[in-house]
């Protein structure tokens, strides 16, 4: 171990405002959200081809195990990409932190979600786990003696951050499993590579279910607390990770998890998030809480409309952006220093 892990680590984390005023302001964001009409729901995956467009759900899970939920908070999903954040903090919890950085990588790709230049132009590395190539061979990565194994560790993983048993999608699975071709290349191709291990198509086969495993934004909501509170489901204090890796989570999530929209979301949001395109995003504020929205209209870049104009409020209205400062109330002095001197 070097000096630095000798050292204790702190945190630098705050608090929220009051349950009344977190309560009011959830509310304020829902109707801020509801006021755009932009976006488009998500088609090249026929069966979310036939989500409702009016759905919209906004929900804040505090590190205390108050959930705030309005409009359609409640109503079912498939997590989609958001899998790839908790998938990847099961395996940093079962491998740690180094042998998940040589396999999968952190850094930004800079390209789309499912390029498969990106993999050839570095020569084979996945480099992050929010793309789908490391989201595969993140997958992949999970400790098992077969596929199913694999997958009912998936689950139950997953459904430990929610707090609930999550289940499965049977028709969004089957719908993405006919058109999911790419993603079947882009696990040879990481075969080939020699960058996983297990069966390549088994492989995109479980990545393939545990984005067809329905959540709310409540769900997501509590899922980004348990993450913000140290690996520990503030709802049903059981702890799911290590202080450790929600940390390491964080800090890829912060970089990758809007893809090449990642900085854009930093500079407008301050907080890590992931996305789905079937219309979630969960955002984290470490000690403080998670939020969760759901709306199925999408940008261009296949993030909700209505749910980052609702985190965006959020971050801004409850004091979350990891990057906001005012200046401190300084008193006199304690020394006066002449212009020029040393």
């Amino acid at each position: 171990m070097d000096d630095l892990g000798r050292t204790p680590a702190r945190v630098s984390t705050g608090t929220l405002p009051g349950r009344d005023d977190v309560e009011r302001l959830v509310d304020d964001a829902y109707r801020y959200g509801l006021a755009s009409r932009d976006g488009e729901i998500a088609t090249y995956i026929p069966r979310l081809a036939q989500a409702d467009p009016e759905l919209f759900g906004v929900s804040v899970a505090e590190v205390d195990g108050a959930v705030h939920t309005a409009g359609d908070a409640d109503a079912v999903f498939s997590i989609q990409s958001i899998s790839k954040a908790f998938v990847y903090a099961l395996v940093c919890e079962e491998l740690g932190h180094e042998t998940v950085r040589e396999r999968v990588g952190v850094n930004n790709t800079g390209l789309a979600f499912n390029s498969v230049v990106a993999i050839e132009l570095n020569d084979g590395h996945p480099m992050n786990p929010m793309v789908n190539a490391g989201a595969i061979a993140t997958t992949a990565l999970v400790p098992a003696a077969s596929a199913e194994e694999r997958w009912a560790r998936i689950q139950h993983g997953l459904s430990a951050f929610a707090g609930r048993r999550l289940e499965l999608d049977g028709e969004v699975y089957t719908s993405e499993a006919d058109t999911n071709q790419r993603n079947r290349a882009i696990g040879t191709l990481l075969q080939a590579y020699g960058r996983i291990d297990a069966d390549p198509l088994a492989a995109v086969d479980v990545y393939t279910r545990q984005c067809s495993l329905l959540v709310s934004a409540a769900d997501l909501a509590v899922m980004g607390a348990t993450l913000a509170d140290g690996g520990v489901n503030p709802v049903t204090g059981e702890r799911v990770v290590s202080p450790a890796v929600a940390r390491d989570t964080l800090a890829v999530l912060a970089s990758t998890g809007l893809y090449e929209r990642s900085g854009e979301w930093l500079f407008e949001i301050g907080l890590p998030g992931k996305s789905g395109v079937a219309g979630g995003i969960v955002t984290i504020s470490p000690g403080k809480g998670g939020i969760g929205v759901f709306s199925p209209r999408l940008d261009s870049a296949g993030n909700s409309v209505r749910g980052q104009r609702a985190t965006r409020f959020l971050s801004r209205a409850l004091g979350l952006d990891v990057f906001a400062s005012e200046a401190h109330e300084h008193g006199p002095y304690p020394y006066t220093r002449e212009m020029g001197s040393a």
